[in-house]
């Protein structure tokens, strides 16, 4: 009831009026088809700049799903971007479309070129068979037998040799280095063809012959056989049985026993420890013919050196070892692995202080090693505090010039024949006599 009384109250008359107004204002502001046409054009192009064509030449027919994800990747995709339309101007939209259309005839051009290097690099990356070529061989053979330990071997060999208290030969020296060098190219050997699955999963030995596929394993074990069975004949019969027994001795407890405890066992530490304290020994009895205290001295400096040396190492290692699946100390028990490491180099220095004490060198011997004892004994300290990195590599680092200066301090120390004569510490006391001894 009051709006029709307002509505008679405004005046019937006003109504027209206002409706003529009306569509005059609509007709001024009045939306046509082309003007939202245009609207929309200019939406699409200003506010998704992103839109884009991607040309992709078509892949082969034949092809597995493995080269079809490399070529993927070798694809060389052309992005496009379109360009705004003006709505104005008919002239300006055929001009961009030109343009699109030699940009489309360049791009094609463009991948018809690069589609025959795409499918060279794809051909380069397929798998072929390795050829073995006889050039490449030697030094294919010497990482199979990791000629740097056997080197480090040959020359505890050595060491242990020229520290007997016998009359150097020439001629046993030279048999029983050889003979323990091809002895530990066979172990080596045996070594790499029962890690080859483990190997393949470690940085550190990844590019191992047998794990690329350099050689085959048959090779491998035929090397090894042809470095063994002549390295454990010359030790028997050129030197004397007793070495050519801790040579086939070694070769078993390092292939056997080491190999398998690595990943059983932190125990493997130990029993690497007596395969790297045997070579020493079979030195010494390869001189003299005899295992007595000297030869098991020389062994224990051997022993407790290789424990600062290789946990050191393997804490660098850890993770290498980890994906390898390998029971070591610096993985499992990492406290035992420094506490081990510095209770080790402390042995070193009683060590150092027993060979006087069993006539094998003189007292200056554990005065000069003093200096290089305690400075390893500081590093294995250090080790057993930070248990970081850097400390793991100084000692390591130490550990490669501390061998061969302790070894070389105690030869320059070591008792002259003459006195073990006049003392009459020489069975049967005479230079013939000694000579005998190193017969087999």
């Amino acid at each position: 009831g009051l709006f029709v009384w307002r509505l008679r109250n405004t005046g019937v008359s006003q109504i027209p009026c206002r409706f003529v107004h009306l569509y005059h204002v609509a007709n001024n502001r009045l939306i046509t088809f082309r003007y939202f046409n245009f609207l929309k054009r200019m939406y699409v192009t200003q506010c998704n700049k992103d839109l884009s064509q991607r040309a992709k030449p078509k892949s082969d027919s034949m092809v597995s799903p493995f080269h079809e994800l490399q070529q993927l990747d070798q694809e060389k995709k052309v992005v496009l971007k379109i360009s705004p339309v003006s709505p104005v101007h008919q002239s300006r939209t055929e001009t961009s479309s030109r343009n699109e259309l030699r940009e489309l005839k360049s791009a094609a051009e463009t991948e018809v070129s690069v589609i025959p290097v795409g499918a060279e690099s794809k051909e380069d990356r397929q798998w072929k068979e390795m050829k073995l070529r006889l050039d490449d061989l030697p030094g294919i053979l010497a990482r199979l037998s990791k000629i740097k330990l056997t080197a480090l071997v040959v020359s505890t060999t050595s060491a242990g040799f020229a520290m007997a208290p016998v009359p150097f030969e020439l001629t046993c020296f030279l048999l029983a280095s050889l003979g323990t060098g091809l002895a530990s190219c066979a172990a080596n050997s045996i070594n790499q063809f029962f890690e080859v699955p483990f190997d393949s999963n470690m940085n550190r030995t990844k590019n191992r012959p047998l794990v690329r596929g350099q050689i085959s394993p048959l090779l491998a074990v035929c090397f090894a056989a042809s470095c063994g069975i002549p390295g454990i004949a010359l030790l028997s019969l050129g030197v004397n049985p007793l070495t050519g027994a801790l040579g086939a001795f070694n070769i078993f407890l390092y292939t056997c026993c080491y190999t398998p405890l690595k990943r059983m066992s932190i125990a493997n530490t130990w029993v690497g420890a007596v395969v790297g304290a045997i070579p020493p020994v079979m030195g010494w009895t390869a001189a003299t013919g005899s295992l007595d205290a000297g030869a098991l001295l020389l062994g224990g400096i051997l022993y407790s050196w290789q424990f600062p040396h290789f946990n050191a190492l393997s804490w660098g290692l850890r993770e290498d070892y980890s994906r390898g699946g390998y029971c070591m100390m610096s993985v499992t028990h990492p406290g035992l692995c420094r506490r081990v490491a510095l209770r080790h180099c402390l042995a070193l220095i009683g060590l150092s202080a027993l060979a006087p004490v069993l006539d094998i060198t003189t007292w200056t011997f554990p005065v000069i090693s003093l200096p290089v004892n305690l400075y390893i004994s500081y590093l294995g300290f250090r080790f057993y505090r930070d248990a970081d990195r850097s400390s793991s590599r100084k000692l390591f680092f130490c550990s490669l010039w501390h061998l061969p200066m302790l070894l070389l301090v105690m030869f320059t120390c070591k008792k002259s024949v003459l006195e073990k004569e006049d003392k009459g510490n020489l069975p049967g006391g005479g230079h013939e006599t000694a000579m005998e001894m190193r017969l087999p």
